[in-house]
Protein backbone atom coordinates (compact mmCIF):
# COMPACT_ATOMS: atom_id res chain seq x y z
CA UNK A 1 0.00 0.00 0.00
CA UNK A 2 1.74 3.48 -0.94
CA UNK A 3 1.23 6.65 0.93
CA UNK A 4 -1.53 7.91 -1.56
CA UNK A 5 -3.45 4.35 -0.30
CA UNK A 6 -2.66 4.82 3.20
CA UNK A 7 -4.51 7.66 4.02
CA UNK A 8 -7.62 6.11 3.99
CA UNK A 9 -8.74 2.78 5.39
CA UNK A 10 -11.59 1.37 2.55
CA UNK A 11 -13.31 -1.89 3.23
CA UNK A 12 -14.25 -3.60 0.19
CA UNK A 13 -17.59 -5.70 0.23
CA UNK A 14 -19.43 -7.39 -2.71
CA UNK A 15 -19.79 -5.78 -5.96
CA UNK A 16 -17.32 -3.45 -5.48
CA UNK A 17 -19.28 -1.54 -3.47
CA UNK A 18 -17.09 0.45 -1.14
CA UNK A 19 -16.78 2.50 2.16
CA UNK A 20 -15.19 3.98 4.42
CA UNK A 21 -13.94 2.64 7.86
CA UNK A 22 -14.65 4.78 11.05
CA UNK A 23 -13.30 3.98 14.64
CA UNK A 24 -16.08 5.39 17.20
CA UNK A 25 -15.14 7.97 19.52
CA UNK A 26 -14.74 7.89 22.92
CA UNK A 27 -16.57 11.26 24.85
CA UNK A 28 -16.14 12.13 28.20
CA UNK A 29 -18.54 14.82 28.66
CA UNK A 30 -19.60 16.29 32.44
CA UNK A 31 -20.59 19.37 34.48
CA UNK A 32 -17.86 21.08 36.41
CA UNK A 33 -17.52 24.04 38.38
CA UNK A 34 -15.23 26.79 37.40
CA UNK A 35 -12.20 25.80 39.57
CA UNK A 36 -12.41 21.96 38.14
CA UNK A 37 -14.61 19.94 40.61
CA UNK A 38 -17.04 17.55 39.68
CA UNK A 39 -18.48 17.52 42.92
CA UNK A 40 -18.06 19.49 46.14
CA UNK A 41 -16.02 18.36 49.20
CA UNK A 42 -19.68 16.72 50.40
CA UNK A 43 -19.96 14.81 47.50
CA UNK A 44 -22.67 16.94 46.11
CA UNK A 45 -23.49 18.63 42.76
CA UNK A 46 -26.45 20.61 42.88
CA UNK A 47 -24.61 23.18 42.14
CA UNK A 48 -24.91 22.31 38.27
CA UNK A 49 -28.06 24.78 36.71
CA UNK A 50 -29.73 22.69 34.10
CA UNK A 51 -31.72 25.68 32.66
CA UNK A 52 -31.29 26.09 29.03
CA UNK A 53 -28.71 23.24 28.76
CA UNK A 54 -31.01 20.42 28.96
CA UNK A 55 -32.14 20.30 25.14
CA UNK A 56 -28.59 20.70 23.88
CA UNK A 57 -27.17 17.19 26.18
CA UNK A 58 -30.32 15.57 24.38
CA UNK A 59 -28.60 16.79 21.34
CA UNK A 60 -25.60 15.39 22.25
CA UNK A 61 -26.94 11.98 23.03
CA UNK A 62 -28.87 11.76 19.84
CA UNK A 63 -25.87 10.18 17.70
CA UNK A 64 -24.50 8.31 20.71
CA UNK A 65 -25.04 4.69 20.81
CA UNK A 66 -22.86 3.46 24.56
CA UNK A 67 -22.52 4.61 27.95
CA UNK A 68 -20.17 3.82 30.18
CA UNK A 69 -20.44 4.49 33.66
CA UNK A 70 -18.86 3.45 36.88
CA UNK A 71 -21.64 3.10 39.68
CA UNK A 72 -21.98 6.21 41.70
CA UNK A 73 -23.11 7.44 38.38
CA UNK A 74 -25.34 4.71 37.04
CA UNK A 75 -26.92 5.07 40.04
CA UNK A 76 -27.82 8.56 39.80
CA UNK A 77 -28.66 8.36 35.99
CA UNK A 78 -31.02 5.26 36.73
CA UNK A 79 -33.35 8.19 37.42
CA UNK A 80 -34.53 8.08 33.79
CA UNK A 81 -35.43 4.59 32.97
CA UNK A 82 -38.99 5.24 34.25
CA UNK A 83 -41.69 5.41 31.92
CA UNK A 84 -41.24 8.26 29.60
CA UNK A 85 -44.54 9.86 30.26
CA UNK A 86 -43.56 10.12 34.07
CA UNK A 87 -41.19 13.01 33.02
CA UNK A 88 -41.97 17.00 32.21
CA UNK A 89 -42.77 17.31 28.84
CA UNK A 90 -39.25 18.91 28.04
CA UNK A 91 -37.26 15.90 29.24
CA UNK A 92 -39.10 13.15 27.90
CA UNK A 93 -36.74 13.17 24.58
CA UNK A 94 -33.71 12.42 26.57
CA UNK A 95 -35.22 9.60 28.61
CA UNK A 96 -36.20 8.21 24.94
CA UNK A 97 -32.22 8.19 24.51
CA UNK A 98 -31.04 7.40 27.60
CA UNK A 99 -32.88 4.06 27.39
CA UNK A 100 -32.55 2.70 24.32
CA UNK A 101 -29.08 3.37 24.51
CA UNK A 102 -26.36 0.54 25.55
CA UNK A 103 -25.35 0.82 28.88
CA UNK A 104 -22.22 -0.90 30.53
CA UNK A 105 -21.56 -0.45 34.12
CA UNK A 106 -18.17 -0.88 35.86
CA UNK A 107 -18.88 -1.96 39.26
CA UNK A 108 -17.04 -4.61 42.07
CA UNK A 109 -20.47 -4.27 44.32
CA UNK A 110 -23.17 -4.24 41.92
CA UNK A 111 -24.24 -8.17 40.88
CA UNK A 112 -26.85 -6.42 38.73
CA UNK A 113 -28.18 -4.00 36.73
CA UNK A 114 -31.92 -2.50 37.39
CA UNK A 115 -32.07 -0.63 34.10
CA UNK A 116 -33.20 -1.79 30.66
CA UNK A 117 -29.73 -2.34 27.85
CA UNK A 118 -27.44 -2.40 30.50
CA UNK A 119 -24.97 -4.80 31.78
CA UNK A 120 -22.40 -5.00 34.79
CA UNK A 121 -18.57 -5.62 34.19
CA UNK A 122 -16.24 -5.84 37.38
CA UNK A 123 -13.11 -4.97 35.63
CA UNK A 124 -12.50 -1.74 33.45
CA UNK A 125 -10.60 -3.63 30.42
CA UNK A 126 -8.91 -1.67 28.01
CA UNK A 127 -8.46 -4.36 25.67
CA UNK A 128 -12.19 -4.34 25.77
CA UNK A 129 -12.58 -0.70 25.39
CA UNK A 130 -10.38 -0.55 22.37
CA UNK A 131 -12.74 -3.82 20.77
CA UNK A 132 -15.80 -1.78 21.74
CA UNK A 133 -14.43 1.08 19.61
CA UNK A 134 -13.69 -0.58 16.67
CA UNK A 135 -16.77 -2.79 16.31
CA UNK A 136 -19.45 -0.01 17.35
CA UNK A 137 -21.30 1.73 14.48
CA UNK A 138 -22.03 5.03 16.68
CA UNK A 139 -19.78 6.99 19.27
CA UNK A 140 -19.61 6.20 23.45
CA UNK A 141 -19.32 8.64 26.09
CA UNK A 142 -17.64 7.61 29.42
CA UNK A 143 -19.46 9.34 32.50
CA UNK A 144 -17.49 9.52 35.59
CA UNK A 145 -13.97 11.35 36.66
CA UNK A 146 -12.55 8.31 38.30
CA UNK A 147 -13.64 5.61 35.33
CA UNK A 148 -12.68 8.63 32.67
CA UNK A 149 -8.87 9.00 34.19
CA UNK A 150 -8.48 5.67 33.32
CA UNK A 151 -9.33 5.58 29.94
CA UNK A 152 -7.66 9.11 29.64
CA UNK A 153 -4.28 7.80 30.81
CA UNK A 154 -4.63 5.09 28.45
CA UNK A 155 -5.19 7.08 25.34
CA UNK A 156 -8.42 5.82 24.86
CA UNK A 157 -10.46 9.06 25.65
CA UNK A 158 -10.97 10.98 21.79
CA UNK A 159 -12.69 14.14 22.86
CA UNK A 160 -13.74 16.29 26.29
CA UNK A 161 -17.21 17.83 26.45
CA UNK A 162 -17.12 20.01 29.59
CA UNK A 163 -20.27 22.67 30.54
CA UNK A 164 -18.22 25.09 33.18
CA UNK A 165 -20.61 26.01 35.63
CA UNK A 166 -20.63 29.60 36.81
CA UNK A 167 -19.56 28.32 40.44
CA UNK A 168 -16.38 28.13 42.32
CA UNK A 169 -16.87 25.26 44.84
CA UNK A 170 -13.10 25.27 46.41
CA UNK A 171 -12.73 21.35 46.96
CA UNK A 172 -13.75 18.12 45.98
CA UNK A 173 -13.67 15.48 42.85
CA UNK A 174 -11.47 16.81 40.39
CA UNK A 175 -13.15 16.30 36.59
CA UNK A 176 -8.91 15.08 35.77
CA UNK A 177 -6.71 13.41 38.00
CA UNK A 178 -3.41 15.04 39.21
CA UNK A 179 -0.22 14.92 36.91
CA UNK A 180 -2.43 14.04 33.76
CA UNK A 181 -1.23 16.08 31.11
CA UNK A 182 -2.61 16.12 27.36
CA UNK A 183 -2.36 18.79 24.72
CA UNK A 184 -5.78 20.01 23.61
CA UNK A 185 -7.21 21.87 20.26
CA UNK A 186 -10.46 23.49 20.78
CA UNK A 187 -12.97 22.76 18.57
CA UNK A 188 -15.92 24.52 20.12
CA UNK A 189 -17.67 26.96 22.41
CA UNK A 190 -20.75 27.56 23.43
CA UNK A 191 -22.28 29.99 25.59
CA UNK A 192 -25.76 29.84 27.41
CA UNK A 193 -27.66 32.80 29.02
CA UNK A 194 -27.80 30.66 32.47
CA UNK A 195 -23.87 31.49 32.33
CA UNK A 196 -22.96 28.03 31.43
CA UNK A 197 -20.69 27.47 28.85
CA UNK A 198 -19.59 24.48 27.07
CA UNK A 199 -16.31 23.92 25.84
CA UNK A 200 -15.37 20.63 23.10
CA UNK A 201 -11.68 19.47 22.91
CA UNK A 202 -10.08 16.95 20.75
CA UNK A 203 -7.58 15.18 22.68
CA UNK A 204 -4.10 15.52 19.86
CA UNK A 205 -2.22 12.38 20.11
CA UNK A 206 -5.53 10.32 20.37
CA UNK A 207 -6.46 6.71 20.97
CA UNK A 208 -4.32 4.19 20.08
Amino acid sequence: MDLNDAEEVIMRIPHETSYFFRMSKLIYITNTSLDGYVEDETGAFDWVNPDQVFGFITELLGPIGTHLYGRRLYETMAYWDAPVKGYPPEQRDFARLWQKAEKIVFSRTLTSATTRNTHVERDFDLEAIRKLKRDSEHDIIIGGAELAGLALEADLVDECQLFLNPVIVGGGKPAFRAALRRNLELLETRRFGNGVIHVRYRIRGGTR
